[in-house]
């Protein structure tokens, strides 16, 4: 093995939650796991989603041998697309995640230039100088792997996204046996989902869901609509089955419910029984009592089905007194106000909605206390990373571990970026590769940066202060102007006074340095600029963006 040793480096997923990308170096070579997005926060205003600076997979272009899917989720192949449009590597994963994959690329036009290798769980395969193993586990979407890398000093666990589930939808349990047979045979590392970490005890059997839609369904008497996510296969699958049992048809909105839907069912990972999907234009046909809308919008997203039925601008169903409303799902951090704001306006409506935590519609994906501390029992690793998740959970994991026996000294808790360098006998940051947040807005990637969005929250703070005036380019005098266009800072009409001050002060300024030479066109721009900041921030302790734009006077 060259140099006895392998590399770990994380370009996201730690100290956050989503976008969670690996990149692991081993004989010169490099594999990457998963390539996902995140969703932007409230500061990043008018990004669509936060993708990984892959800057160092780039430059080391040569050496990516490929790129391995965890999962279906948008948190781990998101990414892809973006990634893929740079660099031309083979994308291996499950049948059911090429499925989401494949309607990702052909999206952007992508699919036919990309080698998809379908692999399963159970398997294990030889890529490049990467001998990789696939391991079958519970989540919340369907055909999840955790990934085995075997490498002379034992393997590497990418145990992300996994719950120990003992009464899974689909019949498949957690291959308990396979971890601790690598428990046995050696595990130098384990790198293990930190989602739940602050969450003692178990996490529930998605079954358990199952039994509450039975109840709700059951206790219903007009028409129900479920937002889930649209990923949640088995979810789906159980609203199906619900629905089925109490005689409802089902009529799916949204265009990732619909699209995932369509592709679940045709590679046989969703059960719908003949007739039970009807058109969306077929649904006043029925009674209320005799159909289910499967939604979109479970967070609140403005452009979500859900949502717009809340607002009344859905074009084909409208929220009415007497629906019940399930959302199914858990506030992903940060959309708490979205969902609260689409509850509130559900309520208004007339409808009877169920959303609370207490209600049983909503199970975790990810392993609790006490599973965590079961996959590292059954591991035994020499070293331990702990994944997927804020600060404060890769904290929390970390001391779990230390409690089932894991040295503090044989523990990292990783940084974006980070070089973790695994030998047989240390674990070790050394330094740290190009990384961080490229940002997609519209059809541009990376065109978004700091300076762009101080700009845009500056504006939607303080709004603009645009001056425009033309100068005789002999003289440098005042031809014309200045003209005052302000948006978002000062109602003009209410502001006449200020507005007259502001004109003044430029003028004095321009005709203090027209001295009957052509102007310095820069100088007076900037201070322009400078003085109209100091004068606006005095009257009015507000620091819109002012913009001075001069032009030349023609004869």
């Amino acid at each position: 093995m060259h140099n006895r040793e392998v590399s770990l480096i994380p370009l996201g997923g730690v100290g956050e939650i989503g976008k969670n990308m690996w990149a692991v170096e081993y004989e010169g070579e490099i594999l990457v796991l998963d390539a996902g997005v995140m969703f932007p926060d409230d500061e990043m205003l008018g990004v669509d989603l936060v993708i990984p600076d892959i800057s160092y997979l780039l430059d080391n272009a040569s050496r990516v041998q490929a790129i391995v899917l965890s999962h279906g989720h948008e948190d781990h192949i998101g990414a892809l697309p973006y990634v893929l449009k740079q660099l031309a590597v083979p994308v291996y994963g499950t049948r059911l995640t090429l499925g989401l994959v494949q309607a990702k690329l052909e999206e952007h036009d992508l699919l036919r230039g990309t080698e998809l290798i379908e692999v399963m769980a159970g398997d294990r395969i030889r890529i490049g100088a990467f001998d990789v193993e696939f391991i079958h586990v519970n989540h919340s979407v369907a055909d999840v792997v955790n990934i085995a890398i075997h490498t002379p000093l034992g393997a590497v666990i990418y145990a992300t996204d996994f719950k120990i589930d003992h009464t899974p939808i689909d019949g498949r349990v957690i291959d308990i046996g396979r971890f601790a047979a690598l428990g046995s045979e050696g595990v130098l590392c384990l790198l293990s989902d930190s989602t739940n970490a602050e969450r003692p005890g178990y996490t529930l059997s998605e079954r358990t869901v199952g039994d509450s839609l039975m109840q709700a369904f059951a206790e219903s008497t007009g028409r129900i609509v479920v937002a889930t996510f649209a990923s949640n296969i088995h979810r789906i699958q159980q609203v199906f089955d619900a629905a089925f049992h109490h005689n409802r048809k089902v009529c799916v909105v949204g265009r990732s419910m619909v699209n995932n839907v369509t592709i679940a069912s045709e590679l046989g990972y969703l059960t719908i029984p003949e007739g039970l999907l009807i058109p969306i234009d077929q649904l006043e046909s029925h009674r209320p009592e005799e159909v289910v809308v499967l939604s979109t919008g479970s967070q609140g997203e403005p452009m979500a089905a859900l949502t717009r039925m809340a607002t009344g601008e859905h074009r084909s169903i409208d929220i009415r007194p007497g629906d019940t409303v399930i959302i199914s799902a858990h506030p992903i951090p940060g959309n708490e106000r979205y969902i609260g704001r689409t509850i509130d306006m559900l309520f208004r409506k007339g409808a009877e909605v169920i959303y609370q935590q207490i209600s049983g519609m909503h199970v975790s994906g990810h392993a609790s206390q006490e599973e965590l501390k079961m996959m590292l029992n059954l591991t035994r690793p020499k070293y331990f990373i702990p994944i997927h998740g804020e600060y404060r959970m890769l904290y929390t994991h970390s001391k779990i571990a230390q409690r089932v026996g894991v040295p503090a000294n044989n523990i990292v808790i990783p940084d974006i970026g980070d070089r973790i360098v695994l030998t047989a006998d240390s674990i070790r940051k050394t330094g740290r590769v190009e990384s961080g947040v490229v940002l997609v807005d519209g059809l541009g990637v990376g065109d978004v940066g700091n300076v762009v969005l101080r700009d845009r929250q500056q504006l939607a703070k303080d709004g603009i202060f645009v001056a425009v005036l033309a100068l005789d380019p002999r003289t440098g005098e005042v031809v014309a102007g200045p003209e005052i266009i302000s948006r978002g800072f000062v109602y003009m009409k209410e502001s006449e006074s200020l507005i007259e001050e502001a004109r003044d002060k430029i003028r004095q300024l321009v005709a203090a340095r027209s001295n009957g030479s052509p102007p310095d066109w820069s100088a007076i721009r900037n201070q322009t600029r400078d003085v109209l900041s100091r004068f606006l921030y005095e009257r009015t302790k507000r620091r819109p963006i002012v913009l001075p734009v001069l032009m030349e006077a023609e004869d």
